[in-house]
């Protein structure tokens, strides 16, 4: 059985798909034979990941935007839309974390990571709302964190702006209940990436990470990108309002 082939023909935007966990998302999307718009700051890296995608999908797109910027932000799910033919999965990917002791986070600071990871997420997911209400269906998944769950050091802005998007998954999974749309979340641990590199050459950090993680080991991107299109696919069809941690037992102990 194949389980995933209701997958082809979905029109799916990746907010912060350029790279990363975002852009391992966008791919496997775009292997199923979906049709894919990745978005985010950086045109080359855009460029580039688009590449990738129309190997596997020739109609695989990008468009640039701020997920800081409102007006941004419902330009680019507009566009997404109009090019796609309409909207059946959003994945809100796009995030920021600036880590920093809690005395030195500046007003700046503290504005960029929650307008982008919680304000951007809600404004982003209003506007895809316009196209999947009237249809009476669409999925909605938000990739949070681990960090909604537990604290962690020099990341108060960052734990703030995902606890908010659990519980705003929460919410808006109950008011759209009855127009069929599912929202639901994923929180991964510290995944694996060509990004996370630098943060881990301090070994302090890497084996206080690791000491935390029972399977003792770091998450690959193929693992959250498992999650999310479980919860894409019809198996996640009866599942809403729901995180799925993916955090190697992070968060159990």
């Amino acid at each position: 059985m194949d389980y995933f082939s209701e997958l082809s023909g979905k029109k799916v935007l990746v907010t912060g798909g350029s790279k990363g966990l975002g852009l391992d998302i966008a791919l496997a999307f775009a292997d199923l034979g979906a049709k894919v718009v990745i978005t985010g700051r950086q045109q080359f890296a855009l460029e580039e990941a688009v590449s990738r995608l129309k190997e596997l999908q020739s109609d695989s797109s990008y468009i640039t935007a701020d997920m800081k910027d409102v007006a941004s932000v419902r330009k680019m799910v507009d566009e997404a839309a109009e090019r796609m033919g309409g909207l059946d999965i959003l994945v809100n990917n796009a995030g920021v974390n600036i880590p920093k002791p809690a005395e030195e986070v500046t007003e700046e600071d503290w504005d960029q990571i929650i307008d982008t990871n919680l304000k951007g997420l809600f404004f982003c997911s209003q506007q895809a709302g316009k196209y999947m209400i009237p249809n009476k269906s669409g999925k909605i998944i938000n990739i949070v964190s681990q960090m909604a769950f537990v604290g962690y050091y020099n990341r108060t802005a960052y734990c703030s702006s995902k606890g908010g998007a659990v519980q705003l998954t929460k919410a808006l999974a109950v008011e759209w209940a009855k127009h069929h749309i599912k929202v639901n979340a994923v929180a991964p641990t510290f995944v694996e990436t060509e990004m996370t590199k630098t943060m881990f050459e301090n070994r302090d950090f890497y084996e206080d990470v690791m000491n935390r993680i029972p399977l003792g080991e770091l998450a690959r991107p193929a693992d959250i990108t498992g999650a999310v299109l479980f919860l894409a696919s019809n198996m996640g069809n009866f599942i809403t309002g729901e995180t799925i941690k993916v955090d190697g037992g992070w968060t159990a102990i």
